[in-house]
């Protein structure tokens, strides 16, 4: 039914309602895609990653355990770092909600480079060395360094879900409520709400007294 313009349509309405509400759980999604790939990289790195072996004079050589914290001591501070940045998003608008996206994503980026950088056979032989005797640490034969490949690719993944979720956020960030709609007056959000919809409400209301909204009109 349409009258002076305005018309009301269930089915436009229903299509509208679920699309709010898809609206409205895409930031909780990109929130938990992003605590998950955290979550991930810490995991990861609280596991081991390489095995040094150093010759030693008794009949088994000195072993050292090395989890990718110890191999990459920037894990942790990059992690930190893109949570605080997940968070920050929803606290800005605008280019600045941008620019803390791209934060987040260039903490990916590093999660990533770190990983690399750490299952090196001369960073884990270096790392190792810190951990034992300078008699062992300095012996005539090298060190046999035996790197894992699993949680080292598992922290990677962590990177490249929180750079991505970077990316999300440059791109569909714009949509998003922030943090201040939220702490509104209930009064203003009201106000708001009654002057973008009092026109269409004002004919049916006339409607429903009985009155013909269209009387007086040109």
């Amino acid at each position: 039914m349409t009258i002076g313009g305005t018309s009301r349509s269930p089915a436009r309405g229903e299509g509208a309602g679920t699309t709010a509400r898809a609206a409205r759980r895409a930031p909780l999604i990109w929130l938990v895609c992003c605590a998950a790939g955290a979550g991930l990289v810490l995991f990861a790195a609280g596991r081991t990653w390489a095995t040094v072996a150093f010759p030693s004079a008794g009949p088994r050589p000195v072993q050292v355990a090395l989890t990718g914290a110890d191999l990459a001591a920037s894990l942790t501070a990059a992690v930190l770092a893109a949570l605080a940045a997940a968070v920050a998003v929803f606290a800005a608008r605008g280019i600045a909600r941008k620019a803390v996206a791209a934060v987040l994503a260039l903490c990916g980026i590093a999660i990533a480079a770190a990983c690399r950088n750490g299952v090196r056979v001369e960073n884990a032989a270096s790392v190792a060395r810190e951990h034992v005797t300078a008699a062992v640490a300095f012996g005539g034969a090298p060190p046999e360094v035996s790197v894992a490949s699993g949680w080292p690719i598992a922290a990677v993944a962590g990177g490249v879900v929180l750079f991505a979720a970077g990316v999300a956020a440059i791109v569909l960030g714009g949509r998003w409520p922030g943090l201040s709609s939220r702490f509104d007056r209930p009064d203003a959000r009201r106000t708001r709400g009654g002057r973008a919809g009092s026109g269409g409400r004002n004919l049916w209301d006339a409607i429903d007294r009985g009155e013909d909204p269209t009387a007086g009109q040109p």
